[in-house]
C-alpha cells in the first residue's frame, strides 16, 4: 500500500479494525509504504479491505492498495512489526499537522500532566516534514531521537489502543523539549516564559519566536505603534503582515469569515487565509489593501502565546529582507540583532525549514454584481476531467473563489497527483524528473511515477545564503524520496542562479530539458487540473516577467498548446523597460513609457503636470526612452531587444498613473493596490459596457499572431485625470473591466480560429481575484470551459509542476523519435 500512509496514524488504524473484525496477522511501514497481512474467514478479511479503503485514518491518503492471496500463517491475533527498511521508496513523505482538539484540550486542562505543554502530539497532530532526516518515519530518524521517551509517555506509545500509539514525537514535560525565553541581556525565563511573553508584547517590543518550521517575528498586532515598528527594523514599509488570532471568535473581530475560509482556517494544514478586514485592523497590518492575512494557533507553542485580552499577534517570518526564514536557535541570536528584542528558543532541532503556507478566500456574496448590472449569468465550478475546476454558466450562487498564493507548511511535501497528464510510460520510470522552479517564489519539484513532490516554498534567490538553503532542500527531499534524479527541467534564462544550481545538483547524469517560462504556467494550470497533456489547450499567461524563446521579457501570452510545445498566438504591445529592474521599482517609469507609446512625449509631459511630484523623474525616464524614438509608430514585435510584453509592468503603469503607487517595495505592490480599489461587482458592470475609448486595440502581427494594445485607455484615462471626471479608484476599476474585456475578446478570437474550447489561466496576475472572477463569467457565458489553479499557486511557486510534466512529455517523445 503506497500513498500518505506513515505519520498519519495508519498502522493503529489498521491494529483496531484487525482486532475489531477479530483477525490475525501484522502490519509493518516499509520503505514503500505499509505492508499488511490478515488471516481469518473469507468475509472477514473482505470486510477489512473494503472498510480500510473506504475509511482510512483522517490524515491519510492511500495512493495504491494492492492484494493477493497467501497461504495461511496460522496467525490468531494482530500485532504491529518493527519498521522494515530497504527496497523501492513508495512512500509519502508527510506534512506537518495543527494541533487536533483531544490535544487542546489536554493543553488547557489544569489536571492532565500535559497541561501548558508546548510539545503536546499524539498521531492525528503535530510535527512531520520539519522533523524528520529519512524514512521511514520513525522516532529514530528524527529530531526527537535525543529524547528519551518516560515510562508514562512508552506505555502510551506502545499501547496499539492509545491514540499516542507509535506517535514519533510524543513527549511530555518529564522527557520532552524545553521551551524558555531570553531577554536580549541574556536573562532566562522558564516556567513563566508565556506570561513574560505577553509582557513583552504588551509593552510594545518586538520578540522571535521558534515555531514549527523556523522562526517568526511577534508583536502586538491591534497596536499600530508596534506594527510600525516592526516595520521599520525590518525595512518593509508596505508588504502587508501575516497574523495570528488565538481564536475563530477572534478572528472575527479582524475579517470577514465565511464557511470557505472557516474550514480552512480550522483545516489540518492551518493556512493563512487572506480576508476582508474589518474596521479595528489597524493601517499598519495591511497598508494600502482592505485584507488582512490570518492564521490560527497550529502547535501548542502558538497557544500558549495568547491569554483572554492577547487575541491578534503579528506572525511574519523572521529573516533578514530576501534571506531564507532561520530556524537554529545561535543564528537567529546572530542574525536578529536589532530586530528582536527577546527570544522565545526551544531545543528541538527544526530539520527542515517550512513557511506558512497562504491563500486567498473570497466568499461568493462578495462577488454579487453591482446596480450598474440586470442579473447576468454567474459562474458555478463544476468537475471537469479528474475533478478539474472548469466554469460554466449559471444561474446557482457562487462557489467560493480559493487562490492558492503559496504552497508550504500543511501541504508541502505532499504529492500533487498528474498521472492524467502524463505520458502513458511515466508511471513506469524508476528515476525522478526534477523541476528546478524559478527565481521568485520559489519552489522546485520531483516528478516520481504518476506524482509530483513540490518543496515548502523558498523565497527569492537573491543571496547566497538562499541558494544554500535551496541546495540543503534539494538534498533532503531527494534522499527522502531515494531514486536518482534522470531529468533536471530549467528555465532557459541566462541570468537564473536556480537553473546553473539545479543542473549543478542533478549532475550530469541528467538530460537536461528547457521549459520556457510561460509554456511551465500553462502546462502547471493544465496538469493542476488533471487536462490531458497532450490535449492542446488555450493559455493566458499574464505575470511579471519571463524570459521568452525571442529573447525578451514576455508576461501577457496567449499560447496555443500543450505539455509538448506551444505557440504565441498574441501578446501584450511591447515597451522598453527604461532603466531595467529600476523600473520593476519605480512605476512611473513603466508609466512612462507606456504613455510615450500611447501618446508621444506630450503624453509624458502631461503626466508630469498631473503629478508634479514626479515630474524629474519622468523627465528621466524620457531621456533613457531617447525621447520619443520609441513612439507608438513603431508596433511592438517579438525579437526586438529590450521590449517587454509584461502585465505587471502594466498594472505598474496605470497605478503610478491614477496616483495610487509610486514605489514597488514588495513584488506586485502596485498591482495589489491598485486591485484593492475595485468593487468586484462595479468591475464586472463595466466590463462588456466599456465606450470604445477606453477598449484595447488589436493590431495583426506578421507571424500571424496578433498585439494587444492598451494604448487607447492610457490616453483616455489619462484624459479623465487631467479634466477630473476620473479619481483613482475609477481609473482601477476602469483598467480591471478595460483588461478583462481585452483578455476574454483576445480568448474568444483565439476560440474560434483554433477551434478549442478549453481555457487555462495561469501566472501571477490570475491571483487578483476581481480579474479572475470577471474573466471566468464573461469567458462562460461565451461557452468556453475555464480552468484555474486549485492545488498550486498560478504563479510562479507553481512553476515546477508544469516544468515536470513537460519534461516528461519531452522525455516520452524523444524516445519515440529514436526509436
Amino acid at each position: 500500500m503506497t500513498g500518505l500512509v506513515q505519520g498519519v496514524g495508519f498502522r493503529p488504524h489498521v491494529y483496531r479494525l484487525a482486532r475489531h473484525l477479530g483477525l490475525g496477522g501484522w502490519v509493518l511501514n516499509s520503505a514503500d509504504g505499509v505492508t499488511i497481512e490478515v488471516e481469518g474467514p473469507p468475509e472477514r478479511v473482505a470486510a477489512f479491505a473494503r472498510e480500510l479503503r473506504d475509511h482510512p485514518p483522517p490524515l491519510a491518503r492511500i495512493g495504491h492498495l494492492e492484494t493477493a492471496a497467501v497461504p495461511p500463517a496460522g496467525e490468531t491475533l494482530f500485532r504491529i512489526v518493527a519498521s522494515r527498511p530497504g527496497g523501492a521508496r513508495k512512500v509519502v513523505v508527510p506534512p506537518d499537522v495543527a494541533t487536533c482538539e483531544a490535544c487542546r484540550r489536554e493543553i488547557s486542562d489544569p489536571t492532565d500532566r500535559r497541561w501548558r505543554y508546548p510539545f503536546t502530539n499524539c498521531t492525528d497532530c503535530g510535527p512531520r516534514y520539519t522533523i524528520i532526516s529519512d524514512l521511514p518515519y520513525d522516532r529514530p530518524l528524527t529530531s526527537m531521537r535525543k529524547f528519551e521517551m518516560c515510562p508514562a509517555c512508552r506505555a502510551e506509545y506502545e499501547d496499539p489502543l492509545d491514540r499516542r500509539f507509535h506517535a514519533q514525537p510524543n513527549a511530555c514535560p518529564a522527557c520532552g523539549p524545553k521551551v524558555w525565553l531570553e531577554e536580549a541581556g541574556g536573562r532566562r525565563h522558564e516556567d513563566d516564559w508565556p506570561e513574560v511573553f505577553r509582557g513583552l508584547v504588551r509593552e510594545g517590543l518586538v520578540v522571535a519566536v521558534k515555531g514549527l518550521g523556523g522562526f517568526h517575528l511577534a508583536c502586538d498586532a491591534r497596536s499600530d505603534e508596534s506594527v510600525s515598528r516592526l516595520r521599520s527594523r525590518k525595512r518593509r514599509p508596505a508588504k502587508p503582515f501575516a497574523a495570528m488570532a488565538r481564536d475563530l471568535e477572534a478572528a472575527r473581530r479582524y475579517a470577514e469569515i465565511g464557511p470557505a475560509a472557516e474550514k480552512l482556517l480550522a483545516s489540518a494544514e492551518a493556512p493563512i487565509v487572506i480576508l476582508p478586514a474589518r474596521p479595528g485592523v489597524v493601517p499598519s497590518l495591511s497598508p494600502g489593501t482592505g485584507t488582512v492575512g490570518l492564521m490560527l494557533p497550529y502547535t501548542p507553542l502558538h497557544l500558549l502565546l495568547f491569554d483572554d485580552e492577547l487575541d491578534l499577534l503579528v506572525m511574519t517570518s523572521a529573516n533578514p529582507s530576501g534571506l531564507p526564514i532561520l530556524r537554529h536557535n545561535d543564528e537567529a541570536r546572530e542574525r536578529l540583532a536589532g530586530l528582536a528584542d527577546a527570544f522565545v528558543f526551544h531545543d528541538r532541532d527544526i530539520l527542515n525549514r517550512c513557511e506558512d503556507s497562504v491563500l486567498r478566500v473570497v466568499e461568493a456574496p462578495l462577488f454579487r454584481a453591482a446596480s450598474m448590472t440586470d442579473g447576468p449569468a454567474v459562474v458555478s465550478t463544476t468537475a471537469g476531467p479528474a475533478g478539474a475546476a472548469a466554469a460554466t454558466a449559471s444561474s446557482a450562487a457562487d462557489p467560493p473563489l480559493v487562490i492558492p498564493y503559496r504552497r508550504s507548511r500543511g501541504y508541502a511535501p505532499a504529492p500533487v497527483d498528474v498521472g492524467p497528464s502524463l505520458p502513458g510510460e511515466a508511471a513506469r520510470r524508476s528515476g525522478l524528473a526534477f523541476g528546478a522552479g524559478g527565481e521568485m517564489k520559489s519552489v522546485f519539484g520531483f516528478l516520481r511515477g504518476t506524482e509530483v513532490f513540490l518543496s515548502p516554498h523558498l523565497g527569492e534567490m537573491d543571496f547566497v545564503e538562499s541558494l544554500e538553503a535551496y541546495g540543503e532542500a534539494y538534498h533532503r527531499l531527494r534522499s527522502l524520496l531515494a531514486a536518482d534524479v534522470e531529468v533536471v527541467a530549467y528555465d532557459p534564462h541566462p541570468g537564473y542562479s536556480v537553473s546553473r544550481l539545479a543542473r549543478e545538483l542533478a549532475g550530469p547524469g541528467a538530460e537536461p530539458v528547457e521549459v520556457f517560462h510561460h509554456h511551465a504556467h500553462l502546462v502547471s494550470c493544465l496538469a493542476d487540473n488533471g487536462l490531458p497533456g497532450d490535449g492542446e489547450v488555450l493559455g493566458l499567461v499574464c505575470d511579471g516577467t519571463g524570459y521568452g524563446p525571442d529573447g525578451s521579457v514576455w508576461g501577457f501570452e496567449l499560447l496555443a498548446g500543450d505539455a509538448r510545445a506551444f505557440t504565441r498566438l498574441a501578446h501584450l504591445a511591447g515597451v522598453v523597460l527604461p532603466g531595467g529592474d529600476a523600473a520593476v521599482r519605480r512605476p512611473y517609469r513603466s508609466a512612462a513609457a507606456h504613455l510615450l507609446r500611447a501618446s508621444g512625449p506630450d503624453g509624458v509631459a502631461r503626466l508630469a503636470r498631473l503629478r508634479p511630484e514626479h515630474e524629474a523623474e519622468l523627465r528621466v525616464t524620457l531621456g533613457l526612452l531617447g525621447a520619443g524614438r520609441f513612439g507608438r509608430s513603431e508596433r511592438s514585435e517579438p525579437g526586438v531587444a529590450g521590449l517587454t510584453s509584461s502585465c505587471g509592468r502594466l498594472f505598474d503603469a496605470v497605478s503610478a498613473l491614477a496616483g495610487v503607487t509610486s514605489e514597488n517595495t514588495y513584488e506586485g505592490q502596485a498591482a495589489v493596490e491598485l486591485g484593492e480599489l475595485c468593487r468586484p461587482g462595479r468591475v464586472e458592470a463595466l466590463a462588456g459596457r466599456l465606450p470604445d475609448r477606453y477598449l484595447f486595440e488589436f493590431a495583426d502581427g506578421p507571424d500571424g499572431s496578433f498585439v494587444v494594445d492598451p494604448a487607447p485607455f492610457l490616453a483616455a484615462a489619462l484624459e479623465d485625470l487631467e479634466e477630473g471626471s476620473a479619481g483613482a479608484r475609477d481609473v482601477a476599476e476602469l483598467f480591471h473591466a478595460s483588461l478583462a474585456e481585452a483578455m476574454c475578446r483576445a480568448l474568444e478570437r483565439a476560440a474560434r480560429a483554433r477551434a478549442v474550447r478549453r481555457v487555462c489561466l495561469s501566472g501571477g496576475t490570475f491571483q487578483n481575484p476581481v480579474l479572475v472572477t470577471v474573466v471566468r463569467q464573461r469567458l462562460a457565458r461565451l461557452g468556453l470551459e475555464v480552468f484555474i489553479h486549485r492545488r498550486v499557486p498560478p504563479g510562479d511557486g507553481g512553476l515546477a509542476l508544469g516544468q515536470v510534466v513537460a519534461a516528461a512529455w519531452r522525455a516520452a517523445t524523444d524516445r519515440t523519435t529514436r526509436g
